[in-house]
């Protein structure tokens, strides 16, 4: 309850305008109360965003199945991928990141740890697999990630970040997850 009532909170009123007081008002509780769970409002924005992204990362972790079709496994994953990250929520938290981060550096670092490095380590650690498979050639597996990930996000995840969308658009989210998987493909294709 803490954690829903928090995630709200952050994404209504960003980073700065959240205090631990509205927090515990909006609970209905003591301020004292919260702090006891959370000693600051930096730890309770880890552990709202923790909560955010954790049932991603099991989600993504069973669509990176090294049985499958490499090719399908990774259109996949950046459906998936593209699905989380132009929620609603996922878009208003990138803007709190975006807007707040320079002010609040500790933000920018809770952010890239739990959110864009967990889930780029555990698409490394799969690619890694298929290089080591000779599915894809031998490279940087983080590097190769980082690629596919970029390339997935770099249409209309950027287009709702900077609203020239309002919302995202199905087909054109289909579009971008297999443009990413192309270019990734032909640039890893073994040797």
């Amino acid at each position: 309850m803490i954690l829903s009532v928090a995630q709200d909170y952050f994404l209504e009123h960003g980073y700065a305008g959240t205090t631990m007081s509205g927090i515990a008002a909006a609970l209905g509780g003591s301020k004292g109360t919260l702090w006891n769970h959370f000693p600051s409002k930096e730890q309770l924005f880890a552990a709202v965003l923790g909560r955010m992204t954790q049932a991603y990362r099991a989600r993504l972790s069973q669509i990176l199945d090294p049985e499958a079709d490499l090719r399908t496994t990774l259109e996949n994953a950046c459906r998936s991928l593209l699905a989380k990250v132009t929620s609603p929520q996922a878009i208003a938290l990138h803007r709190v990141i975006i807007s707040e981060g320079e002010r609040f550096p500790e933000l920018n670092q809770i952010f890239f740890d739990l959110a864009p490095r967990n889930t780029r380590m555990l698409m490394a650690g799969f690619l890694e697999g298929a290089m080591e498979r000779g599915q894809l050639r031998t490279a940087d597996p983080v590097d190769a990630a980082r690629l596919l990930m970029s390339v997935t996000m770099s249409g209309t995840h950027h287009q709702l970040l900077m609203r020239a969308i309002a919302e995202p658009v199905a087909d054109q989210m289909e579009a971008d997850a297999l443009f990413a998987v192309d270019i990734f493909m032909r640039a890893y294709a073994p040797l």
